[in-house]
């Protein structure tokens, strides 16, 4: 990922929420048969190594924890708010017009080689680990115990999990830190009046 000095975030707390906040990430790999991508929700235990380690799974039937298991580096993509943004919110518009259009987002990038399991017991664990997740807020939230075990077990079965240690971490917060403080007021109230809730979203990220 290209990352200017100016919208580069190496705080590793801040990289960690943005991770949290992202419901389905983009895990990309290359293998013998070339690219893999799967969009999956993903667990980030972020006291295992250095910056932390994903967890996941995929579907047995799926190739691509087989490209997982050849032991080939793995891009993990998280995206986070994004919004266009009109060169009419720039005050530099009408002072001399030299603007044009862009996007801002806040993007995170986790990168390392993944081991494949399919222990029962670890992906149980895994996996009630991500109904956690979900259905904590839940008034009413589903347990993997709701369900008959042998329907369970079964589902086990179908699925492979990984662990993915992170070996290298990018974050990229492009919001505008390049324009004269005018100019960012001008596209934070922009963003912050839209009828988008994704580009309020943004504005409120601005202010952090």
């Amino acid at each position: 990922m290209y990352v200017p000095p100016a919208f580069r975030q190496t705080d590793l707390p801040a990289l960690h929420r943005e991770i949290g906040n992202c419901r389905v990430a983009t895990l990309v790999s290359h293998g013998q048969n070339g690219l893999q991508a799967s969009h999956l929700p993903l667990l980030l235990r972020p006291d295992e190594g250095r910056y932390g380690t994903l967890y996941g799974h995929l579907a047995r039937a799926n190739p691509h924890w087989q490209v997982l298991a050849e032991g080939t580096e793995a891009l993990v993509m998280f995206n986070g708010p994004d919004a266009y943004v009109s060169p009419s919110w720039y005050p530099a518009k009408a002072e001399h017009g030299k603007v044009v259009p862009t996007w801002n987002y806040i993007a995170v990038h986790a990168y390392g080689r993944a081991e494949v399991f399919d222990d029962a017991e670890r992906l149980r664990s895994l996996l009630a680990g991500l109904t956690e997740r979900h259905e904590g807020p839940r008034p009413q939230p589903w347990a993997m115990d709701d369900a008959p075990q042998d329907y369970i077990a079964g589902m086990l079965r179908a699925v492979v999990g990984f662990a993915l240690p992170i070996e290298r971490l990018e974050g990229k917060w492009k919001l505008g830190q390049n324009r004269s403080e005018a100019d960012r007021r001008g596209v934070h109230d922009g963003l912050a009046n839209s009828t988008e809730p994704r580009d309020r979203d943004l504005a409120q990220r601005m202010n952090g």
